[in-house]
Protein backbone atom coordinates (compact mmCIF):
# COMPACT_ATOMS: atom_id res chain seq x y z
CA UNK A 1 0.00 0.00 0.00
CA UNK A 2 1.55 3.52 -1.20
CA UNK A 3 2.65 6.10 1.62
CA UNK A 4 1.03 9.12 1.03
CA UNK A 5 3.26 12.09 0.40
CA UNK A 6 3.90 14.48 3.53
CA UNK A 7 2.62 17.72 2.63
CA UNK A 8 4.63 20.57 2.95
CA UNK A 9 4.14 23.11 5.80
CA UNK A 10 1.33 25.69 5.25
CA UNK A 11 3.80 28.98 4.32
CA UNK A 12 2.54 31.81 7.07
CA UNK A 13 -0.29 33.79 5.90
CA UNK A 14 0.46 37.31 5.47
CA UNK A 15 -1.39 39.90 8.12
CA UNK A 16 -4.67 41.00 6.29
CA UNK A 17 -5.10 44.63 5.82
CA UNK A 18 -8.43 45.85 6.86
CA UNK A 19 -11.52 44.02 8.16
CA UNK A 20 -12.96 42.54 11.54
CA UNK A 21 -10.75 39.66 13.56
CA UNK A 22 -12.90 36.45 13.18
CA UNK A 23 -13.88 34.58 16.52
CA UNK A 24 -11.93 31.45 16.78
CA UNK A 25 -13.38 29.94 20.14
CA UNK A 26 -15.01 30.03 22.82
CA UNK A 27 -14.48 28.76 26.51
CA UNK A 28 -16.07 29.10 29.63
CA UNK A 29 -14.34 30.02 32.57
CA UNK A 30 -16.60 29.75 35.28
CA UNK A 31 -14.81 31.97 37.70
CA UNK A 32 -14.94 34.87 34.96
CA UNK A 33 -17.67 33.95 32.43
CA UNK A 34 -17.59 32.96 29.10
CA UNK A 35 -14.54 34.04 27.17
CA UNK A 36 -14.25 34.19 23.43
CA UNK A 37 -10.56 34.01 22.09
CA UNK A 38 -10.46 36.16 18.84
CA UNK A 39 -6.79 35.91 16.52
CA UNK A 40 -5.53 38.75 14.09
CA UNK A 41 -2.84 37.73 11.63
CA UNK A 42 -2.47 41.85 12.33
CA UNK A 43 -1.47 41.29 15.99
CA UNK A 44 2.50 40.31 16.06
CA UNK A 45 3.10 40.73 19.97
CA UNK A 46 0.53 42.74 22.00
CA UNK A 47 -2.70 40.72 23.72
CA UNK A 48 -5.71 43.05 24.92
CA UNK A 49 -8.88 42.38 26.76
CA UNK A 50 -12.18 43.52 27.14
CA UNK A 51 -15.72 43.12 28.66
CA UNK A 52 -18.50 42.71 26.51
CA UNK A 53 -21.80 42.31 28.44
CA UNK A 54 -20.85 39.49 30.50
CA UNK A 55 -18.33 37.77 28.28
CA UNK A 56 -15.27 38.62 28.24
CA UNK A 57 -13.33 39.31 24.10
CA UNK A 58 -9.23 37.80 24.45
CA UNK A 59 -7.44 39.21 21.10
CA UNK A 60 -4.00 37.76 20.45
CA UNK A 61 -1.71 37.27 17.70
CA UNK A 62 -2.63 34.59 15.27
CA UNK A 63 0.97 32.97 15.68
CA UNK A 64 0.22 32.00 19.30
CA UNK A 65 0.11 28.73 20.17
CA UNK A 66 -2.37 26.75 22.42
CA UNK A 67 -0.44 26.73 25.09
CA UNK A 68 0.66 30.49 25.18
CA UNK A 69 -3.08 31.31 24.30
CA UNK A 70 -4.12 29.33 27.86
CA UNK A 71 -1.37 31.26 29.75
CA UNK A 72 -2.39 34.88 28.46
CA UNK A 73 -5.88 34.11 28.87
CA UNK A 74 -5.59 33.42 32.08
CA UNK A 75 -3.13 36.51 32.73
CA UNK A 76 -5.86 39.15 30.80
CA UNK A 77 -8.43 37.56 32.65
CA UNK A 78 -6.49 38.12 36.19
CA UNK A 79 -6.06 41.41 35.15
CA UNK A 80 -9.28 42.62 34.30
CA UNK A 81 -10.43 41.09 37.44
CA UNK A 82 -7.55 43.03 39.34
CA UNK A 83 -8.79 46.26 37.35
CA UNK A 84 -12.37 46.15 38.41
CA UNK A 85 -11.91 45.39 41.95
CA UNK A 86 -9.88 48.96 42.30
CA UNK A 87 -12.94 50.06 40.46
CA UNK A 88 -15.38 50.82 43.13
CA UNK A 89 -18.63 53.33 43.58
CA UNK A 90 -18.55 56.24 45.14
CA UNK A 91 -20.08 59.10 46.64
CA UNK A 92 -23.66 59.37 49.01
CA UNK A 93 -27.22 58.69 48.09
CA UNK A 94 -27.70 61.44 45.41
CA UNK A 95 -25.17 59.82 43.36
CA UNK A 96 -26.50 56.42 44.17
CA UNK A 97 -29.75 57.54 42.80
CA UNK A 98 -28.54 58.91 40.05
CA UNK A 99 -26.67 55.50 39.34
CA UNK A 100 -30.04 53.51 39.83
CA UNK A 101 -32.08 56.09 37.10
CA UNK A 102 -28.93 55.14 34.63
CA UNK A 103 -29.51 51.11 35.07
CA UNK A 104 -32.93 51.48 34.77
CA UNK A 105 -32.65 53.24 31.83
CA UNK A 106 -30.44 51.13 30.10
CA UNK A 107 -32.12 47.79 31.48
CA UNK A 108 -35.27 48.32 32.46
CA UNK A 109 -36.36 50.42 29.46
CA UNK A 110 -36.91 53.31 32.37
CA UNK A 111 -40.00 51.66 33.65
CA UNK A 112 -38.40 51.13 36.99
CA UNK A 113 -39.24 54.12 38.49
CA UNK A 114 -38.01 54.26 42.52
CA UNK A 115 -39.08 57.13 44.98
CA UNK A 116 -35.50 57.18 46.79
CA UNK A 117 -32.53 55.09 46.68
CA UNK A 118 -29.91 55.08 49.59
CA UNK A 119 -27.24 53.90 52.13
CA UNK A 120 -28.09 52.16 55.12
CA UNK A 121 -26.18 51.29 57.74
CA UNK A 122 -29.03 48.85 60.07
CA UNK A 123 -28.73 45.77 56.93
CA UNK A 124 -26.36 43.35 58.73
CA UNK A 125 -27.72 40.29 56.53
CA UNK A 126 -29.01 41.28 53.21
CA UNK A 127 -27.35 43.56 51.00
CA UNK A 128 -30.38 45.25 49.80
CA UNK A 129 -33.92 45.85 50.45
CA UNK A 130 -36.69 47.42 48.51
CA UNK A 131 -40.58 48.14 49.19
CA UNK A 132 -42.34 48.05 46.29
CA UNK A 133 -45.63 49.81 47.99
CA UNK A 134 -43.27 53.13 48.09
CA UNK A 135 -41.09 52.55 45.66
CA UNK A 136 -37.98 53.02 48.15
CA UNK A 137 -34.40 50.93 48.27
CA UNK A 138 -32.04 50.41 50.20
CA UNK A 139 -28.61 49.43 49.84
CA UNK A 140 -26.10 48.01 53.24
CA UNK A 141 -23.36 50.27 53.73
CA UNK A 142 -21.19 47.04 53.12
CA UNK A 143 -21.58 46.92 49.20
CA UNK A 144 -19.27 49.88 49.62
CA UNK A 145 -15.81 49.11 48.17
CA UNK A 146 -17.11 46.01 46.17
CA UNK A 147 -16.87 46.51 42.47
CA UNK A 148 -18.68 48.37 40.82
CA UNK A 149 -20.49 45.24 38.99
CA UNK A 150 -21.57 43.90 42.24
CA UNK A 151 -23.52 47.18 43.05
CA UNK A 152 -24.77 47.80 39.70
CA UNK A 153 -26.77 43.95 40.01
CA UNK A 154 -27.86 44.41 43.44
CA UNK A 155 -29.51 47.99 42.48
CA UNK A 156 -31.10 46.11 39.14
CA UNK A 157 -32.53 43.61 41.51
CA UNK A 158 -34.01 45.83 43.39
CA UNK A 159 -35.17 48.04 40.59
CA UNK A 160 -36.90 44.70 39.08
CA UNK A 161 -38.72 44.37 42.48
CA UNK A 162 -40.48 47.62 41.77
CA UNK A 163 -41.86 45.75 38.78
CA UNK A 164 -42.23 41.99 39.60
CA UNK A 165 -42.49 41.08 43.11
CA UNK A 166 -41.21 37.97 44.37
CA UNK A 167 -38.67 36.11 43.39
CA UNK A 168 -40.65 33.71 40.50
CA UNK A 169 -39.60 32.89 36.92
CA UNK A 170 -40.53 36.28 35.65
CA UNK A 171 -38.77 37.99 38.46
CA UNK A 172 -35.42 36.42 37.04
CA UNK A 173 -36.22 36.53 33.28
CA UNK A 174 -36.61 40.25 34.12
CA UNK A 175 -33.03 40.51 35.92
CA UNK A 176 -31.43 38.62 33.00
CA UNK A 177 -31.14 41.54 31.01
CA UNK A 178 -28.47 42.66 33.61
CA UNK A 179 -25.70 40.95 32.02
CA UNK A 180 -23.03 40.60 35.06
CA UNK A 181 -25.91 38.76 37.01
CA UNK A 182 -24.69 35.11 37.48
CA UNK A 183 -20.74 36.57 38.35
CA UNK A 184 -22.44 38.84 41.08
CA UNK A 185 -24.03 36.67 42.55
CA UNK A 186 -21.16 34.17 42.87
CA UNK A 187 -19.28 37.08 44.41
CA UNK A 188 -21.68 37.84 46.69
CA UNK A 189 -21.86 34.13 47.72
CA UNK A 190 -18.53 33.99 47.67
CA UNK A 191 -18.18 37.20 50.46
CA UNK A 192 -21.16 35.72 52.50
CA UNK A 193 -19.17 32.45 52.80
CA UNK A 194 -16.09 33.91 54.26
CA UNK A 195 -17.84 36.58 56.16
CA UNK A 196 -20.29 33.59 57.65
CA UNK A 197 -23.67 36.07 56.72
CA UNK A 198 -26.39 33.73 57.40
CA UNK A 199 -28.97 33.20 54.85
CA UNK A 200 -32.00 35.24 54.60
CA UNK A 201 -35.65 34.66 53.70
CA UNK A 202 -36.23 36.22 50.10
CA UNK A 203 -39.03 37.65 51.54
CA UNK A 204 -39.72 40.28 54.96
CA UNK A 205 -43.25 41.66 55.85
CA UNK A 206 -43.77 43.77 52.57
CA UNK A 207 -40.28 44.37 51.77
CA UNK A 208 -38.15 42.41 48.65
CA UNK A 209 -34.46 41.97 49.67
CA UNK A 210 -31.22 40.47 48.58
Amino acid sequence: MPIEPTKPTEPTRPAKPTGPVEPTEQQPLAAHGPVEVRRSDRRRRTVSAYREGDRTIVLIPARMSKAEERRWVTAMLDRLAAKEARRTVRGGDAELAERAERLSERYFEGRARPGSVRWVTNQNTRWGSCTPAEGTIRLSHRLRGMPEYVVDYVLCHELAHLLVPGHGPDFWRLLESYPRTERARGYLEGVAATTGLPDVSPDVSDDEEV
